[in-house]
Protein backbone atom coordinates (compact mmCIF):
# COMPACT_ATOMS: atom_id res chain seq x y z
CA UNK A 1 0.00 0.00 0.00
CA UNK A 2 1.35 3.16 -0.73
CA UNK A 3 1.69 5.89 2.31
CA UNK A 4 0.24 9.45 2.27
CA UNK A 5 1.44 11.83 -0.58
CA UNK A 6 2.84 14.90 0.30
CA UNK A 7 1.48 18.22 -1.30
CA UNK A 8 3.68 21.13 -1.86
CA UNK A 9 2.03 24.71 -1.43
CA UNK A 10 2.35 25.15 -5.45
CA UNK A 11 -0.24 22.23 -5.32
CA UNK A 12 1.90 19.39 -6.61
CA UNK A 13 1.46 16.31 -5.33
CA UNK A 14 4.61 14.22 -4.05
CA UNK A 15 5.16 10.65 -3.56
CA UNK A 16 5.52 9.86 0.40
CA UNK A 17 9.71 10.18 1.13
CA UNK A 18 9.94 13.07 -1.70
CA UNK A 19 12.48 16.16 0.05
CA UNK A 20 12.05 18.55 -2.80
CA UNK A 21 9.31 19.23 -4.51
CA UNK A 22 9.31 18.25 -8.06
CA UNK A 23 7.17 21.17 -9.58
CA UNK A 24 8.50 24.28 -7.66
CA UNK A 25 11.89 23.02 -6.05
CA UNK A 26 10.65 24.27 -2.16
CA UNK A 27 12.40 22.13 0.26
CA UNK A 28 9.13 19.50 2.03
CA UNK A 29 11.21 17.97 4.97
CA UNK A 30 12.38 20.60 7.66
CA UNK A 31 11.47 23.36 5.40
CA UNK A 32 12.33 25.90 8.37
CA UNK A 33 15.68 24.34 8.89
CA UNK A 34 18.92 25.95 7.75
CA UNK A 35 20.60 22.33 7.20
CA UNK A 36 22.31 21.17 3.84
CA UNK A 37 19.43 19.36 1.53
CA UNK A 38 20.19 15.87 0.53
CA UNK A 39 20.71 16.17 -2.46
CA UNK A 40 21.97 12.52 -3.59
CA UNK A 41 18.68 12.23 -5.73
CA UNK A 42 17.65 15.63 -5.94
CA UNK A 43 15.42 15.07 -3.07
CA UNK A 44 13.32 12.58 -5.08
CA UNK A 45 11.76 9.63 -3.12
CA UNK A 46 12.76 5.72 -3.42
CA UNK A 47 10.49 2.84 -3.71
CA UNK A 48 11.85 1.94 0.03
CA UNK A 49 10.49 4.89 1.52
CA UNK A 50 7.03 4.73 -0.21
CA UNK A 51 5.62 1.59 0.46
CA UNK A 52 6.08 -0.55 3.76
CA UNK A 53 3.17 -2.23 4.36
CA UNK A 54 2.99 -5.54 2.44
CA UNK A 55 5.97 -8.44 3.10
CA UNK A 56 7.13 -7.43 -0.50
CA UNK A 57 8.07 -4.45 0.61
CA UNK A 58 9.25 -5.16 3.92
CA UNK A 59 11.60 -7.77 2.21
CA UNK A 60 12.74 -5.14 -0.74
CA UNK A 61 13.35 -2.53 2.25
CA UNK A 62 15.37 -4.88 4.10
CA UNK A 63 17.34 -6.00 1.00
CA UNK A 64 17.47 -1.61 -0.29
CA UNK A 65 19.34 -0.48 2.92
CA UNK A 66 23.38 -0.14 2.75
CA UNK A 67 23.62 -1.68 5.92
CA UNK A 68 23.01 -4.65 5.52
CA UNK A 69 24.39 -4.95 2.28
CA UNK A 70 27.86 -3.74 4.33
CA UNK A 71 26.81 -6.64 6.77
CA UNK A 72 26.50 -9.15 4.53
CA UNK A 73 29.98 -8.22 2.97
CA UNK A 74 31.65 -8.49 6.40
CA UNK A 75 30.01 -11.92 7.20
CA UNK A 76 31.68 -13.51 3.82
CA UNK A 77 34.72 -11.96 4.42
CA UNK A 78 35.10 -13.49 8.08
CA UNK A 79 33.66 -16.69 6.64
CA UNK A 80 36.30 -16.50 3.95
CA UNK A 81 39.01 -16.01 6.28
CA UNK A 82 38.19 -18.59 8.46
CA UNK A 83 38.29 -20.86 5.48
CA UNK A 84 42.13 -20.40 4.95
CA UNK A 85 42.89 -21.67 8.58
CA UNK A 86 43.08 -25.21 7.73
CA UNK A 87 43.41 -26.47 3.43
CA UNK A 88 40.44 -27.40 2.08
CA UNK A 89 39.42 -31.05 1.16
CA UNK A 90 40.24 -30.12 -2.61
CA UNK A 91 43.75 -30.22 -1.27
CA UNK A 92 43.83 -33.01 1.46
CA UNK A 93 45.65 -36.29 0.44
CA UNK A 94 44.28 -38.09 -1.75
CA UNK A 95 42.05 -41.43 -0.75
CA UNK A 96 41.82 -39.80 2.68
CA UNK A 97 38.29 -39.20 4.79
CA UNK A 98 38.21 -35.49 5.02
CA UNK A 99 35.93 -36.15 8.47
CA UNK A 100 39.02 -38.59 9.90
CA UNK A 101 42.11 -36.66 8.31
CA UNK A 102 41.24 -32.98 10.31
CA UNK A 103 40.37 -34.52 13.11
CA UNK A 104 43.71 -36.41 13.35
CA UNK A 105 45.67 -33.65 11.96
CA UNK A 106 44.54 -30.82 13.86
CA UNK A 107 42.33 -32.25 16.52
CA UNK A 108 39.30 -30.73 18.34
CA UNK A 109 39.92 -27.75 16.06
CA UNK A 110 40.01 -29.67 12.67
CA UNK A 111 36.69 -31.50 13.87
CA UNK A 112 34.74 -28.28 14.35
CA UNK A 113 36.39 -27.02 11.07
CA UNK A 114 34.76 -29.89 9.43
CA UNK A 115 31.57 -30.10 11.28
CA UNK A 116 30.87 -26.30 10.29
CA UNK A 117 31.33 -26.87 7.01
CA UNK A 118 34.44 -24.98 6.41
CA UNK A 119 36.21 -27.79 4.77
CA UNK A 120 34.50 -27.26 1.74
CA UNK A 121 33.51 -23.31 2.17
CA UNK A 122 33.24 -22.20 -1.45
CA UNK A 123 30.55 -25.10 -2.59
CA UNK A 124 29.24 -24.97 1.15
CA UNK A 125 25.17 -24.62 0.28
CA UNK A 126 24.94 -21.69 3.50
CA UNK A 127 28.21 -19.63 1.52
CA UNK A 128 26.18 -19.97 -1.57
CA UNK A 129 22.96 -18.99 0.53
CA UNK A 130 25.15 -15.53 1.41
CA UNK A 131 26.52 -14.96 -1.69
CA UNK A 132 22.90 -15.19 -3.40
CA UNK A 133 21.88 -12.60 -0.58
CA UNK A 134 24.77 -9.92 -1.55
CA UNK A 135 23.95 -10.41 -4.75
CA UNK A 136 20.12 -9.71 -4.52
CA UNK A 137 20.81 -7.12 -1.65
CA UNK A 138 23.29 -5.17 -4.96
CA UNK A 139 20.66 -5.41 -6.95
CA UNK A 140 17.59 -4.02 -5.39
CA UNK A 141 19.86 -1.33 -3.39
CA UNK A 142 20.56 -0.63 -7.31
CA UNK A 143 17.35 -0.60 -8.37
CA UNK A 144 15.74 1.30 -5.57
CA UNK A 145 18.38 4.35 -6.24
CA UNK A 146 18.43 4.07 -10.15
CA UNK A 147 14.63 5.33 -11.31
CA UNK A 148 15.05 8.02 -8.75
CA UNK A 149 18.18 9.08 -9.58
CA UNK A 150 17.00 8.91 -13.48
CA UNK A 151 14.28 11.13 -13.40
CA UNK A 152 16.30 13.73 -11.25
CA UNK A 153 18.42 13.87 -14.19
CA UNK A 154 16.13 13.40 -16.93
CA UNK A 155 13.95 16.24 -15.72
CA UNK A 156 16.58 18.61 -14.54
CA UNK A 157 14.81 21.54 -13.11
CA UNK A 158 16.48 25.18 -14.18
CA UNK A 159 13.85 27.66 -11.70
CA UNK A 160 14.36 26.49 -8.12
CA UNK A 161 12.50 27.51 -5.01
CA UNK A 162 14.61 30.44 -2.98
CA UNK A 163 14.70 27.72 0.05
CA UNK A 164 16.44 25.17 -2.48
CA UNK A 165 19.04 27.43 -3.16
CA UNK A 166 19.75 28.67 0.05
CA UNK A 167 20.44 25.22 1.31
CA UNK A 168 23.13 24.15 -0.93
CA UNK A 169 26.39 23.91 0.33
CA UNK A 170 27.51 26.76 -1.67
CA UNK A 171 25.20 29.71 -1.50
CA UNK A 172 25.87 33.65 -1.91
CA UNK A 173 24.15 36.78 -2.53
CA UNK A 174 25.60 39.84 -5.17
CA UNK A 175 24.56 42.99 -5.96
CA UNK A 176 25.64 44.07 -9.31
CA UNK A 177 24.70 47.55 -11.52
CA UNK A 178 24.14 45.28 -14.26
CA UNK A 179 22.17 41.70 -14.24
CA UNK A 180 21.95 40.69 -17.91
CA UNK A 181 25.90 41.71 -18.72
CA UNK A 182 26.50 39.86 -15.35
CA UNK A 183 24.71 36.56 -16.47
CA UNK A 184 25.60 37.13 -19.87
CA UNK A 185 29.45 36.76 -18.64
CA UNK A 186 29.01 34.14 -16.43
CA UNK A 187 26.93 31.84 -19.36
CA UNK A 188 29.88 32.58 -21.33
CA UNK A 189 32.46 31.74 -19.31
CA UNK A 190 30.56 28.41 -18.48
CA UNK A 191 30.82 27.61 -21.90
CA UNK A 192 34.27 27.98 -22.65
CA UNK A 193 34.57 25.60 -19.23
CA UNK A 194 32.61 23.12 -21.29
CA UNK A 195 29.36 23.42 -19.14
CA UNK A 196 25.74 22.37 -20.25
CA UNK A 197 23.44 25.44 -20.07
CA UNK A 198 19.79 25.84 -19.48
CA UNK A 199 18.06 28.82 -19.06
CA UNK A 200 14.63 29.13 -18.16
CA UNK A 201 13.01 32.79 -16.78
CA UNK A 202 16.44 33.80 -16.30
CA UNK A 203 17.66 31.35 -14.64
CA UNK A 204 20.91 29.42 -15.43
CA UNK A 205 21.65 25.94 -14.76
CA UNK A 206 25.24 24.95 -15.56
CA UNK A 207 26.04 20.88 -15.68
CA UNK A 208 28.74 18.91 -16.87
CA UNK A 209 30.04 15.36 -16.43
CA UNK A 210 26.49 14.14 -15.49
CA UNK A 211 27.40 10.48 -16.49
CA UNK A 212 29.64 10.49 -13.12
CA UNK A 213 26.51 10.03 -11.67
CA UNK A 214 26.36 6.83 -12.99
CA UNK A 215 29.72 5.46 -11.69
CA UNK A 216 28.36 3.50 -8.59
CA UNK A 217 25.99 1.28 -10.77
CA UNK A 218 28.74 0.51 -13.47
CA UNK A 219 30.10 -1.48 -10.48
CA UNK A 220 27.16 -2.68 -9.33
CA UNK A 221 26.93 -4.59 -12.49
CA UNK A 222 30.00 -6.22 -12.56
CA UNK A 223 29.92 -7.35 -8.93
CA UNK A 224 26.20 -8.85 -10.20
CA UNK A 225 28.63 -10.83 -13.10
CA UNK A 226 31.09 -11.66 -10.53
CA UNK A 227 28.91 -13.10 -8.27
CA UNK A 228 26.47 -15.11 -11.13
CA UNK A 229 29.85 -16.35 -12.50
CA UNK A 230 30.82 -17.44 -8.48
CA UNK A 231 26.98 -19.50 -8.40
CA UNK A 232 27.70 -21.02 -11.36
CA UNK A 233 29.93 -24.20 -9.85
CA UNK A 234 26.25 -25.24 -8.59
CA UNK A 235 24.61 -25.98 -11.91
CA UNK A 236 26.06 -29.29 -13.51
CA UNK A 237 28.42 -29.03 -16.70
CA UNK A 238 29.53 -25.17 -15.15
CA UNK A 239 31.99 -26.62 -13.08
CA UNK A 240 34.71 -28.94 -13.68
CA UNK A 241 37.65 -29.94 -11.50
CA UNK A 242 39.60 -33.48 -12.71
CA UNK A 243 43.10 -34.18 -12.77
CA UNK A 244 45.10 -36.79 -15.50
CA UNK A 245 48.22 -38.31 -14.15
CA UNK A 246 50.94 -39.72 -16.82
CA UNK A 247 53.70 -42.02 -16.44
CA UNK A 248 56.83 -39.60 -17.64
CA UNK A 249 57.38 -42.07 -20.69
CA UNK A 250 53.26 -42.77 -21.38
CA UNK A 251 53.17 -38.69 -21.31
CA UNK A 252 55.81 -38.41 -24.11
CA UNK A 253 54.49 -41.09 -26.32
CA UNK A 254 50.81 -39.16 -26.08
CA UNK A 255 52.61 -35.76 -27.25
CA UNK A 256 54.59 -37.12 -30.44
CA UNK A 257 51.27 -39.36 -31.28
CA UNK A 258 49.30 -36.05 -30.95
CA UNK A 259 51.75 -33.62 -32.61
CA UNK A 260 51.97 -36.42 -35.37
CA UNK A 261 47.92 -36.39 -35.72
CA UNK A 262 47.62 -32.59 -35.97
Amino acid sequence: MKEKEIICECGHLNPYGTEVCGSCGKPLVKNDSNELLNMRYEGAARRSQTYNKSIIDKVWNFFSSVKVGITIIVVILIASALGTIFPQELFIPPGQDAATYYAEEHGWAGELYYTLGFHNLYGSWWYMLLITALGISILIASIDRFFPLYKALKNQRVTRHEKFMSRQRIFGRSNVSDQDETMNKAVSLLRKKRYKIFEENGNVLAEKARWARWGPYVNHIGLIIFLVGAMLRFFPGMYVDANMWFVKEKLCQFLVQAKTIT
